[in-house]
């Protein structure tokens, strides 16, 4: 996808420099105290974490997203929080992505994800929405299902409790503790993303804290081919 800087200026546009290189992060969630910390906003809190770990302040306020820009991993990044609720991220997404030309392979959409467990990270490169909202409206919005996104597993509810319910809880306190460790792992998902792009963020962290060790345990343990400075005696 290509973007052109355009020659009218709204009056509440600013000028941008769009020769820089930028990635959107863009974390998923619900404005207003009473979402806080619900498993919903896992998204917000993952993004919130990242912009944390790197001194940035979510001090903008555009195309209906919060949202803060600074260096992450060498890279020139947005990180942003729609303001839309939910249903309507792509919005956001979409303008944010439209006044910073930022394409879609320099996007990547941090959700939760009912379907898996607390502690898992699931990394795709592209894909459908899988029954969250706010990603099918960021694919309705942008178009395309070709960006990355990497769901956070926030586990199914307990017994009949109803999903609309659950969702919008806060975790409880014996999961404080693996739910900061996943935040841990999704920022440095990110850092790898950015760094080595989507394949590598996929090898390195799918899966659980476990799983992701044990790949990466697996990998060292590989033998290298020998250098050509140091042939088999």
């Amino acid at each position: 996808m290509r973007f052109f800087r355009r020659n009218v200026k709204t009056e509440h546009e600013e000028d941008v420099d769009v020769s820089i290189e930028r990635y959107l992060i863009v974390g998923l969630g619900n404005p207003g105290r009473q979402y806080v910390d619900t498993r919903h906003n896992i998204g917000f809190m993952a993004v919130d974490a990242l912009a944390n770990a790197y001194s940035l302040k979510f001090d903008g306020n555009k195309s209906k997203a919060l949202f803060a820009e600074g260096p992450v991993a060498g890279k020139r990044v947005v990180v942003a929080k729609p303001q839309t609720y939910m249903n309507e991220s792509g919005l956001a997404v979409r303008g944010l992505m439209d006044f910073y030309k930022i394409p879609l392979t320099h996007l990547i959409v941090v959700s939760d994800d009912l379907d898996i467990p607390l502690g898992t990270l699931r990394i795709r490169p592209k894909g459908g929405a899988g029954g969250q909202k706010g990603l099918r409206n960021i694919i309705a919005q942008v178009g395309s299902e070709d960006f990355a996104r990497m769901r956070i597993g926030i586990g199914r509810p307990p017994g009949r409790m109803d999903a609309a319910a659950y969702v919008l809880q806060p975790f409880l306190k014996p999961d404080q503790v693996l739910l900061q460790e996943t935040l841990s792992r999704a920022i440095k998902a990110v850092e790898v993303w950015l760094e080595n792009g989507i394949d590598a963020a996929m090898n390195r962290q799918n899966g659980t804290a476990e799983e992701a060790a044990a790949r990466f345990i697996k990998r060292e343990a590989v033998p290298q081919p020998n250098s050509p400075e140091q042939p088999n005696p």
